[in-house]
């Protein structure tokens, strides 16, 4: 039998209805010569400092570097049955081949690996490499497996990742935290892009807004403009001079222009177009688009090309016709697709671009949630866009003389609307769409001919304002971590830019739930915290170069020209190098974190039974004294049964007042919800105890 490990249960279960594996068990799946498992994302993960020895559960400096000969990984307490599950099922007689069925890329094979290895197994490994979810990919897939050694260098790469992030950020972390009295969490791809954001705001706040004035002629029916100028009397004195006179035509241009359709979807431009249209956060979009390709509805999301394989022609080219008589803004396209457009296998590494399946045509869309609905409409609307005709347009320039002073119109008309027709008709049918917003903005000019007059014509003057650098957007800013030090990068680089696609939107929450950024509609603005951890961090750790220079690394790693010893080293000397430069904090930076305390954390509270400090950590809030054993976890059984929580601020309060008034608490009895006042009810036992008081009041909810 073979064993089948996939990355999620939704997953393994699609697999295991495609092998006939219907036979449900605890854990898994069984039938047709295969047994299906799965894991629950990473499973095993590398440990923290302390499991290399007790002294590194405090943070001091002559602690660092932490460099760990060897690395140690551990598992969290509620994924360790389906890990002990998994090792057994391959150590299994029956078995006798093991299929890496995680997600096709670097972290999914990184999640088997680990599991793998673990085992200790040494059964034949086999990998199936799939886009799509659909049955037909599915099928296609296993006939053609291939074997696990040839992913080896991509296991590689991607222990090298995960390793020369726990370095970076684990003694970067800890040295500037333990320099500056405060948490201050340090990350090679997280810091470069909190910089962008503070470099934007320091622009904006430094922007000086400078009033501009444009000089004006009206011709009939249209208007043409003079130079903009600095100086409002110069422009008042050409409208004075150019008022009630005749105007000449100079000079009439045309040109036929060709606007050739968009590119089809990567995950970033997905996640910056749902952003701009939809206002979804990046981790929002990749949720929804993950989830349309475990329904089987869209191809695999974590991909950085817009293009398809030439492969797929035929059945690319059935499906966008039958979206053009399915869709509404289908009727919009003409013409036979143009799929070779979208269709070039150089530029397809491990995944082509996102487009729909075939499923759709037996899904009614309806019934799939608002934000999967809007994600797909928005992919379909890609892919007949991408495949229609071009945008053609004829361009005109005229350039007119008025008592010596040049004056330029321009005016277009649209010769053919091709892809922007699909375009249109998607935005018309947007929820938020406005009726205004559909008004052709497409000025036509009149014929006009070279030594044409006007006569009498009016002039006026236009007057505006510089404007700043607008703040980053998540569309506007994942635009920047693509690109950022991609100007220093050499030009045959493989990947430029701040992280992956796969990585980018975890990287904005982390930046939000660390506290050094904030949200403000669909604007991303850098907090005070954040904006001062960017002025302590050296340059070459807030630098794009530094990332930027990691994944070109690693993507040579993964094809063998870079030894993964070698890359690691090398990060060790630059842990080694960080900890030896930065001794003691900078004066100039003196009360940057006039809160700080406690060896790199943040104080939350008073501990009740010891009197000492309570501090934060990754799972829950501690007490400093080793001697006391008092915790509030984050995630314990009284707040997870009531779908809550324990947040910074709800500890505060249970150490400052012993209680806290909570909404929304979930009934397990009844599946409604209620407000209660939740009482800190400690006997200094292993585990704190917790109570409910419910005030006597008219129209408390149960």
């Amino acid at each position: 039998m073979k064993l089948v490990i996939a990355e999620k249960p939704s997953v393994a279960m699609s697999l295991a209805a495609v092998l006939g594996a219907n036979e449900k068990k605890d854990g898994y799946l069984e039938g047709g010569g295969c047994l299906v498992s799965w894991c629950v994302g990473h499973l095993l993960e590398l440990a923290q400092p302390e499991a290399y020895g007790e002294q590194y559960a405090r943070w001091r400096y002559g602690d660092l570097p932490i460099l760990p000969e060897e690395w140690k990984y551990q598992v969290s307490k509620d994924k360790q049955k389906q890990l002990d599950l998994l090792c057994r099922l391959m150590k299994d007689k029956r078995v006798e081949s093991v299929v890496c069925a995680t997600d096709a890329g670097r972290e999914g094979e990184l999640i088997f690996r680990l599991v793998y290895e673990h085992a200790g197994c040494k059964k034949p490994m086999e990998r199936l490499w799939i886009s799509s979810m659909e049955d037909a990919a599915i099928r296609d897939g296993f006939e053609h497996l291939r074997p696990g050694s040839d992913y080896d260098k991509l296991y590689d790469a991607a222990v090298c990742r995960a390793g020369a992030d726990w370095l970076v950020g684990i003694n970067a972390t800890r040295l500037f935290s333990v320099l500056y009295g405060v948490t201050l969490n340090v990350g090679r791809v997280m810091s470069p892009t909190l910089a962008l954001l503070v470099q934007r705001e320091t622009d904006i706040q430094a922007f000086t807004s400078r009033p501009f004035y444009v000089p004006e002629i009206t011709c009939g029916s249209f208007t043409a403009s003079g130079e903009k100028l600095s100086g409002k009397n110069e422009a008042e004195k050409i409208r004075m001079d150019c008022d009630g006179q005749n105007v000449s035509v100079l000079s009439v241009e045309k040109q036929i222009k060709t606007v050739q359709p968009p590119r089809l979807y990567d995950l970033t431009t997905l996640q910056r177009e749902c952003n701009r249209i939809y206002g979804y956060t990046a981790q929002q979009t990749l949720d929804y688009v993950q989830s349309l390709y475990e329904k089987k509805l869209a191809t695999y999301p974590r991909t950085d090309s817009q293009y398809l394989t030439e492969d797929m022609q035929t059945t690319v080219a059935s499906l966008v016709l039958w979206l053009r008589d399915h869709m509404p803004f289908g009727k919009g396209c003409a013409g036979e697709p143009d799929i070779g457009r979208v269709t070039d296998n150089s530029k397809v590494t491990d995944h082509h671009a996102i487009i729909p399946t075939a499923e759709i045509a037996r899904t009614d869309l309806t019934e799939l949630p608002s934000g999967e609905r809007d994600v797909l409409t928005l992919i379909i609307a890609r892919l007949l866009s991408a495949t229609a005709q071009v945008h053609r347009f004829e361009a005109v320039t005229a350039i007119l003389d008025c008592q010596a002073r040049s004056f330029t119109a321009k005016g277009k008309t649209v010769l053919q609307a091709g892809w922007k027709e699909v375009e249109r008709l998607y935005r018309m049918g947007l929820k938020q769409f406005k009726p205004e917003d559909d008004k052709n903005t497409d000025v036509s000019l009149p014929m006009l001919q070279e030594g044409q007059i006007f006569e009498t014509v009016s002039a006026s003057v236009r007057e505006g304002k510089t404007s700043p650098p607008k703040h980053y957007t998540e569309d506007s800013l994942l635009a920047a971590m693509e690109t950022a030090g991609a100007e220093d990068m050499p030009e045959d680089a493989e990947r430029k830019g701040l992280g992956t696609p796969a990585t980018r939107a975890a990287t904005l929450e982390k930046l939000v739930s660390a506290g050094f950024v904030q949200r403000k509609k669909k604007q991303l603005i850098p907090t005070e915290k954040g904006t001062n951890l960017i002025l302590v961090l050296p340059d070459n750790i807030k630098s794009p170069m530094l990332t930027a220079e990691w994944e070109s690394m690693l993507k040579q790693v993964e094809r063998g020209e870079l030894d993964a010893g070698s890359f690691m080293e090398q990060i060790a000397d630059m842990s080694r190098t960080l900890v030896k430069e930065h001794t003691a904090p900078e004066e100039r930076f003196a009360g940057l974190f006039p809160d700080a305390k406690g060896n790199g954390r943040e104080a939350v509270g008073t501990c009740p039974r010891c009197g000492g400090t309570v501090y934060e950590g990754k799972k829950g809030f501690f007490c400093d004294n080793r001697d006391c054993a008092f915790v509030l976890w984050k995630d314990n059984k009284f707040f997870s049964g009531k779908k809550k929580s324990i947040t910074k601020s709800v500890a505060a309060a249970l150490l400052k007042e012993g209680r806290v008034s909570m909404s929304g608490l979930y009934s397990e009895k009844t599946g409604n919800t209620y407000d209660a006042v939740v009482v800190l009810d400690d006997t200094g036992g292993k585990y704190v105890n917790f109570k409910l008081e419910f005030p006597a009041k008219k129209g408390r909810r149960k």
